[in-house]
């Protein structure tokens, strides 16, 4: 198929592709933070929107969840889009679909409309994020991908990160269409570097025929699971017809789709790279990966408003250097993988760095400031930047260039779904950690606790003495002592739950015993040949 959008510059040969890597680099990466800015962005806006469209809170929640289905359908198809219409052909359309669908969404005047358009912002956002890794992985020679990871990586860790605060300040400063307007120059600005840039792949292969009924089984799988995970803790998981029917629905759609691309062809999706053993230990650590990096930045913003009294933007401000952190910490991996220092090793150090960050948010308090989140958060993002630069070189060290665009799909897509589970498995555990240590303390201080009652008892009377008769002081102090209780075993559970992610990252370290290639052979001109 012919590129149907005009090549302003563009020459095919290695010396000018590489000549413009690094523009190559950064208008990826822009599209890419554009698309996971998303994810994240609407979030503090919900309110705001409620009350222009009328919508219940049930009802808004369908802008996040249509934008997160279209987007996880899309991610594993992307490779096989872009070698039915080209690379740089399909990059461009999803910048296209993408920005036009912002302009939509920020003008609907109901919540079917921007649900809608929310669902189309999706389909172009998914098809970014693995195009722009397999675009990377060919236009930098093999010397220098670290780099190009780390420049991705960037974009990577600050999209979910920079939602919240952009978020707060557009919706707080303007009012909410703008979260959506704020892609618009963004989105040209992409559309017109990629056109000038970004070249078509070499390793490109006509699929022969399209498999369709693999696209439907793909769809009702992945969506449903996806369903599944957005609506199963307010629904109650499985006490509900619903969530049973996403379920069955997924593990049936999955299924089958998993026996007919293996036994096909031409699959949409090539299952059979999985085989290899590095690259199906890289996609389970980057699954957990996936959850730390977005339960996280889930539970953070909700301890901080819930327990600490900051409101959307001022969180958004606190997270920003984790983000920073991360960036930053990224191109010294980059630099270190060059020179040869095993991947290996530095998966190991980022680990135990993000495992120490948790142990000192598993210490946080409900009299925890803002000098006491600086350093802790600082460390989780130097943690997971020092684990997301190898882990790619790693994962990918055997994949053949023609293989890659299918690959990085599927990488990207586990890594999504990584963040939906984890923070699908944080709101369960929030509300049962909570449940059983506040039975847990009500029962303590029920119990003759002579502390509990010397602290009812100055309440009390704190209230008489501010004129307010006995029986009701009485009662508020009763009240008084009961919201500190439920402050106290929400902290709780907070804390549990920032070591659990700790130990879970370690606990995905024996993996890395199969991952023993270090040289990237991943699509790099001069490696190829």
């Amino acid at each position: 198929m012919k590129p149907f959008l005009p090549a302003l510059s563009r020459s095919s040969d290695d010396a000018s592709i590489y000549a413009n890597r690094y523009v190559i680099a950064m208008t990826v990466t822009l599209a890419c933070v554009l698309e996971l800015l998303d994810t994240s962005i609407v979030n503090v806006a919900v309110p705001h929107m409620m009350g222009t469209l009328g919508a219940t809170l049930d009802e808004i929640t369908w802008v996040s969840i249509g934008y997160v289905v279209a987007n996880v359908i899309v991610l594993p198809i992307s490779g096989f889009l872009s070698n039915l219409f080209g690379r740089r052909n399909y990059f461009a359309f999803s910048i296209i679909l993408f920005t036009l669908a912002s302009f939509a969404c920020g003008n609907a005047e109901s919540l079917g409309s921007l649900v809608f358009w929310r669902i189309v912002q999706g389909l172009g956002g998914g098809g970014l994020i693995a195009t722009a890794q397999s675009t990377l992985f060919e236009v930098f020679p093999a010397k220098e991908m670290s780099s190009a990871m780390a420049i991705f990586g960037i974009g990577i860790m600050f999209g979910p990160s920079l939602g919240p605060t952009v978020g707060g300040w557009l919706t707080e400063s303007y009012s909410w269409p703008w979260i959506f307007y704020i892609n618009l120059p963004l989105g040209v600005v992409a559309l017109l570097l990629t056109l000038l840039f970004v070249p078509d792949s070499k390793h490109r292969k006509m699929p022969p025929s399209v498999d369709y009924m693999g696209l439907v089984l793909l769809a009702i799988g992945i969506g449903a699971l996806q369903l599944m995970l957005e609506r199963g803790e307010r629904l109650d998981w499985f006490e509900s017809a619903e969530v049973v029917g996403y379920a069955v629905a997924s593990l049936i759609g999955l299924g089958l789709f998993t026996i007919r691309e293996l036994e096909i062809d031409h699959p949409i999706v090539d299952l059979r790279v999985m085989a290899d053993a590095q690259y199906s230990a890289g996609l389970a650590i980057t699954f957990l990966l996936g959850a730390a990096l977005f339960s996280t930045v889930f539970l953070f913003p909700v301890y901080a408003q819930t327990l600490m009294g900051f409101n959307a933007m001022q969180t958004g401000f606190i997270i920003l250097p984790s983000a920073i952190a991360a960036g930053l910490v990224m191109p010294v991996m980059s630099k270190l993988i060059a020179r040869g220092v095993p991947g290996r090793l530095l998966i190991i150090i980022g680990a135990g760095i993000f495992m120490y960050s948790m142990w000192r948010h598993h210490l946080f308090t409900t009299e925890s400031g803002l000098d006491d989140f600086f350093w802790p958060l600082i460390m989780r993002g130097v943690g997971l930047g020092m684990i997301f630069m190898p882990l790619n070189n790693l994962t990918m060290a055997n994949i053949a260039p023609a293989a890659i665009p299918n690959a990085t799909g599927v990488y990207n897509l586990t890594r999504q779904l990584g963040g939906s589970v984890g923070i699908a498995v944080s709101a369960t555990l929030l509300s049962q950690f909570d449940h059983t240590k506040h039975a847990a303390l009500v029962d303590h201080i029920a119990h003759d606790n002579a502390a509990a009652e010397s602290r009812l008892a100055a309440f009390k009377q704190m209230f008489m003495h501010s004129g307010i008769h006995e029986r009701m002081a009485e009662l508020k102090a009763y009240a008084l002592v009961s919201l500190q209780v439920e402050k106290q075993s929400m902290m709780l559970s907070f804390s549990d739950l920032f070591l659990w992610f700790g130990i879970t990252i370690c606990a995905t370290l024996p993996l890395l015993l199969v991952m023993r290639k270090q040289r990237m052979l991943a699509g790099s001109s001069d490696v190829a040949h």
